[in-house]
C-alpha cells in the first residue's frame, strides 16, 4: 500500500506533467491575477428570470468583444475581462434591450443586474448609459490604484509601488534622495520578503535574496516602467487560491495595450540641488561651519516615451514604452586622522577626502502585441527589460575606493492565450524571466584597510565582496473557468495548475577582498586583525515549483456569495535537500555537542543526503463570504479566513554550503615587537596584499571557519489570516471598515549554538572549541513569529470627469494596528543573537496609527490647472526602552517609548507628517496634440521627521529620546513637461 508521502509525490509528478501538457495544448494566456469579471442576473418586470438573453461586452478602446447568454435562472458571468471601459449590452427577443458603459478594474468582480421591459419589437439601436459601478461584494481586503492615480498623483521617482500605501494596512518604503534600502512594500506585521508582485499574471517573486520583488533588494530603482502600468490592485488580505508565494500582501498589475487610435506620451522631469531644502542636521552643520559648509550636489532626471495603436483595427494592437532614471549625487568623504602616530602619517589618509560623484542609471523597456485571433480567442506577447547600475556605499568615513557598483538586470518575456466559448474560459500562459543581482567592487584588486580612530572607522581599499545572483525561470500556467454549473445557486468554478522550471547560478565571494584592521593600541604600525574569505564562491542549483488550486465563487442567493478554495504548492529544492554534512563538521559536533549550552538533536542537524525531505504539506484552504443587506448591493458584510505559505530565501541554503566551501577566516596578529600570544601570529609586511595565493597559504595554516546547520525538519513560513468588515456605497463613495488579524509562524531564524545567556539572563557565555574545530556553529530554527491586529478604514471616490470637463476624486486610508514579533529583533531580521529562545514577544515596526489621504481635482476656473496631492501622517514606531532584554534584563521596558508628536493642522499628535502637492497645466490642444507642464512639491511644509531615537535604560540620560537621523527628506521640488500625441 502506498504511503501518504509516496501518494503525494505520485500526484505531484502527474500534476507536473499535466500542467506542462495543458500549457502546451492551450498556448499561453492571462490568469485572473490580471483580469476582472462582470456577473449578475437578468429579470423581467415581474422579477422572473430571463433565460437566453444575449450579453455582450465590447472593449471601448480596442473594439474586442466578449459575449455570453443568461441561464435558466437569469444568471450570467463574464470572467477574464481585460481591465478597461466596456459597453455592455443585453438583448432578448420580446424584451426591451438595455446597454450601459462600465469600468472593469483589475481583480474586480462587478455585479450588474438588469430588468428588461416587455417589448413586441426588438430595437436595433439602444442608448448607452454610463453606469458607475463600485465593487462591494468581494470578500478580499483590497484597494485598486487606478490609472488616474498613477498618472496624476505626485511621486518623486515614478516607482509604481509607492502608491501601494493608498491601501490601509500597507506601508511602502519612502523614496529618499540618498536612500539605498529596499524600494518595496510590506503588510500584516511581516517583512517585505513575504510579499509578491504579479505583472500580467507573471510573478516577480525574488527566490534568492530579500525584498520580496526581483530587483528590489537594496535598490533605489523601479521594478517596472510606470508608463507601461495601466492599473494595479493591492490585496492586503484574503486573496484567493489562485495567488501564491505570499504570506502577507500582494500586488497584481496589468499593463497597457494599444487601442484603435494611435496615441503616445513623452515626459521629462528634473530635480536639482537648488530645488532641495536643507534638513535639520544640515542646517546644524551649516550653523557650526558657515564658511566651509557646502550643500551636496544632487540631480535627478526622469524621462520616458510611450506609444500604441492599431496594426489591424479591432484585431491587432501594439504598445511600447521606455523610461530612464538618471541620478547624480556627490558624497563627501571627510578623514581627520589623529596626530602623533608616524605610521598613520605615512598612509596620508587626508588624500582620500573630498566630494565624489555617485551616479545611478536605470533603463526600463516594455513592448506588447495584443491580438484578437478569433471571436472566441485572443493572444498577447510582451517583453520587458530593466537594467541599472549604481556606484555607491561610500562617503563620510568610507573612501571612494570603497564604492560598490550595484548592478540589477531583470528581463521577462511572456506569451498568453485566452479561449472562451459558452460557459468555458481557458487562460494559459508561458513566460521566461531572468533576474540578476550583481554588486561588485568599483575599484577591485586593493586590500581593504580599516583604521579605528576615536568616534570613527576610516576605510580605504576595495569593497569587501563580489556577488552575482542569477535566477532563471520558465513558467507554465493554465487556468480553467466554468460558469454553467448550478446547484443550490450560481457557481463560478475555477481551477488551475502552474509549473516553473527554475535555475539558480550564484557567485558569492563574500570577504574576497581581505580586510586589515588597525588601531591605536598597535600605533597603527601594522594590523591587529585580518578577515578574509576564500575557496569556491560558486553554487548552482535547479528547483521545480508546482502549484495546484481549485476555487468556487458560489452565490446561493442574489445577496450571498461564498468564495471557497484550496491551494497546494511544492518546491523540489527550496533548501539543500540533497546536502551531505561534511565529516569534519560531524566529528566536531559529536565531540562538543554535550558541552554546548543547549545540546542539539544531531539527527536533525546532520544530513546524509536522504534524511532531509522537501515539504509536501503546503495545503492552503481559503474561504470568504459577502452578504448584501439590500437588493441594490450598497451595504455588504464580508469576512474570510485563509492559510498562506511563503518560501524561504535560497540564500540561506547557499550559506550552508558556502560557509564551508568558501569560508571566512579571522587571523589575529601580535602587537609590534611582542611575541605572539594564544590565537595570534607574528605580522609580516608581505601579508598586506590582495594576492590570493599569499593569503590562502596564511589562512590555510592559521584560520578557523564557521559552519551553518540547517534543520532537516525545516518548515516553510506561513501565516493565518482572517478578517471581518462592512462595506457601504454612499453615492459615488465607497466606505469600508475592516478588522484584520494575521499570525505569522515558522519564520526562519539563525541562532548561535555555542553562545548563550549566563545564569542571570544576560548575554553572553561562549563555549570555545579547540583550535582544530570551528569558530561558531550557526543553527537554523523556525522560531520566528509575528502578530498583527488592525482596524482598517477606507473611503474612496474614483476620479471622474463630467460633461463640463470638471473632474475630481479623493480617498483616505486609516490604519490602527498593533505589531509584535518573537524570536527575532526586527521584522525581516533572521539573525537572533545569541539564540531565538531568548527573544520574547516585543513590538517591532509598531506604528499604531497611520493616515494616507489623496485627492485629484480639476480647477477649470483657475487657468485650467489640475491640483492633486498626498498627505501621510504616522504616529511613529513604539520602541523598547533599554534595548534587547538579553543585554539589559533589569532596565528593559517593552514598547516603553513613543516618538514625540506634533499637530497636523488642528488635530492629533503625529511623529511623521508629510504633504505632497502636484500642479499641472495643460495648454490648448493643437492638431490633436497637447502640451502640459507640472510641478511636484514633496514635503511641502518642510516638516522635520526624526528617527533613530536613543532609548537607553537610564531614563535620566541626557541623550534619552535624542534622534540621530531623519526619517524623510526635506522639501524638494520637481519640474516637468509632458507631451501627449
Amino acid at each position: 500500500m502506498m504511503s501518504p508521502a509516496s501518494f503525494v509525490r505520485h500526484i505531484a509528478r502527474h500534476a507536473l506533467v499535466g500542467a506542462a501538457l495543458l500549457a502546451a495544448i492551450a498556448g499561453a494566456a492571462s490568469a485572473q491575477t490580471s483580469t476582472g469579471s462582470i456577473r449578475g442576473e437578468i429579470v423581467d418586470e415581474s422579477g422572473a428570470a430571463v433565460a437566453g438573453a444575449d450579453i455582450r461586452a465590447r472593449n471601448v478602446a480596442t473594439g474586442v468583444e466578449r459575449s455570453t447568454r443568461s441561464n435558466e435562472r437569469g444568471g450570467y458571468a463574464l470572467p477574464g475581462l481585460v481591465p478597461a471601459d466596456y459597453e455592455l449590452s443585453v438583448r432578448r427577443i420580446g424584451n426591451q434591450p438595455q446597454a450601459s458603459r462600465v469600468t472593469v478594474g483589475i481583480g474586480q468582480t462587478l455585479t450588474l443586474n438588469y430588468t428588461l421591459a416587455t417589448s413586441a419589437v426588438q430595437v436595433a439601436d439602444i442608448q448607452v448609459v454610463t453606469t458607475p459601478v463600485v465593487e462591494t461584494r468581494t470578500s478580499e481586503v483590497a484597494t485598486n490604484v487606478t490609472q488616474d492615480q498613477i498618472e496624476k498623483l505626485p511621486t518623486p521617482s515614478r516607482n509604481f509601488l509607492d502608491l501601494a500605501a493608498l491601501a490601509p494596512g500597507v506601508t511602502a518604503t519612502e523614496d529618499r534622495m540618498n536612500g539605498t534600502s529596499f524600494r518595496s512594500f510590506a503588510a500584516g506585521g511581516q517583512s517585505a520578503n513575504a510579499v509578491n508582485v504579479f505583472v500580467d499574471g507573471t510573478s516577480l517573486k525574488n527566490d534568492l535574496t530579500g525584498g520580496g520583488v526581483s530587483g528590489q533588494d537594496a535598490s533605489r530603482g523601479n521594478p517596472f516602467p510606470r508608463n507601461a502600468i495601466q492599473e494595479y490592485r493591492v490585496i492586503s488580505q484574503n486573496f484567493k487560491a489562485e495567488y501564491q508565494k505570499a504570506s502577507s500582501a500582494l500586488i497584481t498589475a496589468t499593463t497597457r495595450s494599444g487601442g484603435n487610435e494611435w496615441a503616445g506620451n513623452a515626459f521629462f522631469t528634473f530635480q536639482g540641488k537648488n530645488t532641495v531644502a536643507l534638513d535639520s542636521f544640515q542646517l546644524r552643520d551649516q550653523a557650526a561651519n558657515p564658511t566651509s559648509f557646502a550643500e551636496p550636489e544632487y540631480a535627478r532626471y526622469l524621462g520616458g516615451l510611450s506609444a500604441g495603436g492599431p496594426i489591424i483595427r479591432d484585431r491587432l494592437h501594439i504598445f511600447g514604452s521606455y523610461e530612464g532614471n538618471y541620478q547624480n549625487r556627490d558624497n563627501r568623504v571627510s578623514f581627520e586622522p589623529p596626530t602623533g602616530f608616524p605610521a598613520l602619517d605615512t598612509v596620508n589618509l587626508e588624500q582620500y577626502s573630498g566630494n565624489f560623484r555617485s551616479p545611478f542609471r536605470e533603463t526600463l523597456l516594455f513592448g506588447k502585441l495584443s491580438y484578437a485571433a478569433t471571436p472566441n480567442s485572443s493572444a498577447e506577447l510582451s517583453f520587458s527589460n530593466r537594467h541599472e547600475t549604481d556606484v555607491r556605499d561610500f562617503g563620510t568615513f568610507n573612501s571612494f575606493q570603497q564604492a560598490v557598483n550595484f548592478r540589477q538586470n531583470v528581463s521577462i518575456a511572456q506569451l498568453r492565450y485566452n479561449l472562451f466559448k459558452g460557459f468555458w474560459l481557458n487562460e494559459a500562459k508561458v513566460d521566461y524571466s531572468r533576474f540578476r543581482r550583481n554588486p561588485s567592487p568599483n575599484e577591485p584588486g586593493l586590500p581593504q584597510r580599516l583604521f579605528q580612530v576615536p568616534g570613527a572607522d576610516y576605510i580605504i581599499g576595495s569593497n569587501r565582496s563580489t556577488q552575482d545572483f542569477i535566477q532563471r525561470r520558465i513558467g507554465f500556467r493554465d487556468d480553467l473557468t466554468y460558469t454553467g454549473f448550478q446547484a443550490g445557486g450560481e457557481h463560478v468554478l475555477k481551477m488551475g495548475a502552474s509549473f516553473d522550471l527554475v535555475k539558480y547560478d550564484i557567485l558569492k565571494d563574500n570577504d574576497g577582498t581581505p580586510r586589515f584592521l588597525y588601531n591605536a593600541a598597535y600605533n597603527y604600525e601594522h594590523p591587529f586583525e585580518l578577515t578574509y574569505g576564500t575557496g569556491d564562491p560558486n553554487l548552482d542549483a535547479t528547483n521545480n515549483q508546482i502549484g495546484l488550486y481549485v476555487q468556487d465563487d458560489w452565490s446561493p442567493s442574489s445577496r450571498l456569495t461564498i468564495n471557497a478554495g484550496i491551494r497546494w504548492d511544492f518546491e523540489s529544492k527550496m533548501m539543500n535537500y540533497d546536502y551531505v554534512t561534511p565529516q569534519m563538521v560531524i566529528d566536531t559536533l559529536t565531540r562538543y555537542n554535550a558541552s554546548f549550552p543547549e545540546p542539539l538533536d544531531l539527527s536533525r542537524y546532520i544530513s546524509d543526503g536522504t534524511n532531509r525531505k522537501p515539504f509536501y504539506g503546503a495545503f492552503q484552504p481559503r474561504i470568504g463570504l459577502s452578504y448584501a443587506l439590500d437588493s441594490e448591493n450598497r451595504t455588504t458584510l464580508f469576512g474570510g479566513f485563509g492559510i498562506y505559505y511563503d518560501r524561504t530565501l535560497f540564500d540561506v541554503a547557499v550559506d550552508e554550503t558556502m560557509k564551508l566551501s568558501h569560508p571566512t577566516y579571522t587571523i589575529r596578529f601580535a602587537a609590534p615587537g611582542a611575541m605572539p600570544g594564544p590565537g595570534q601570529i607574528a605580522w609580516d609586511d608581505a601579508y598586506l596584499t590582495a594576492d590570493r595565493a599569499v593569503l590562502d597559504e596564511l589562512v590555510g595554516t592559521f584560520g578557523v571557519p564557521e559552519a551553518w546547520l540547517i534543520d532537516n525538519e525545516a518548515k516553510v513560513p506561513k501565516s493565518r489570516q482572517w478578517n471581518l468588515g462592512v462595506r457601504q456605497a454612499i453615492g459615488s463613495f465607497l466606505v469600508s471598515a475592516t478588522y484584520a488579524g494575521v499570525r505569522g509562524v515558522d519564520q526562519l531564524t539563525m541562532s548561535w549554538a555555542n553562545i548563550s545567556l549566563n545564569d542571570e539572563g544576560r548575554c553572553c557565555e561562549e563555549f570555545v572549541m579547540a583550535p582544530h574545530g570551528f569558530s561558531n556553529f550557526i543553527v537554523q530554527r523556525n522560531d520566528g513569529k509575528t502578530w498583527y491586529d488592525a482596524l482598517l478604514l477606507n473611503v474612496d471616490r474614483p476620479y471622474r470627469r463630467n460633461a463640463n470637463d470638471f473632474g475630481w476624486g479623493a480617498g483616505i486610508a486609516f490604519t490602527y494596528a498593533v505589531r509584535s514579533v518573537e524570536g527575532v529583533d526586527a521584522l525581516g531580521d533572521m539573525f537572533a543573537f545569541p539564540n531565538s529562545a531568548n527573544i520574547p514577544k516585543h513590538p517591532a515596526n509598531d506604528e499604531r496609527a497611520r493616515i494616507v489621504a489623496n485627492w485629484i481635482t480639476d480647477l477649470p476656473y483657475l487657468f485650467g490647472i489640475q491640483f492633486s496631492g498626498l498627505v501621510t501622517l504616522g504616529s511613529g514606531d513604539k520602541k523598547d526602552i533599554g534595548g534587547p532584554i538579553r543585554f539589559n534584563p533589569d532596565g528593559y521596558v517593552r514598547g516603553g517609548f513613543s516618538p514625540p508628536g506634533e499637530n497636523f493642522l488642528i488635530f492629533g499628535k503625529w511623529a511623521y507628517r508629510r504633504v505632497d502637492f502636484r500642479l499641472r497645466k495643460d495648454f490648448p490642444s493643437i492638431g490633436g496634440t497637447q502640451l502640459g507642464v507640472t510641478m511636484d512639491a514633496f514635503n511641502v511644509f518642510n516638516y522635520t521627521n526624526l528617527g533613530c531615537y536613543r532609548t537607553p535604560a537610564n531614563l535620566a540620560d541626557v541623550n534619552f529620546g535624542k534622534a540621530d537621523c531623519i526619517a524623510s527628506d526635506p522639501r524638494r521640488v520637481q519640474f516637468g513637461v509632458e507631451y501627449n500625441f
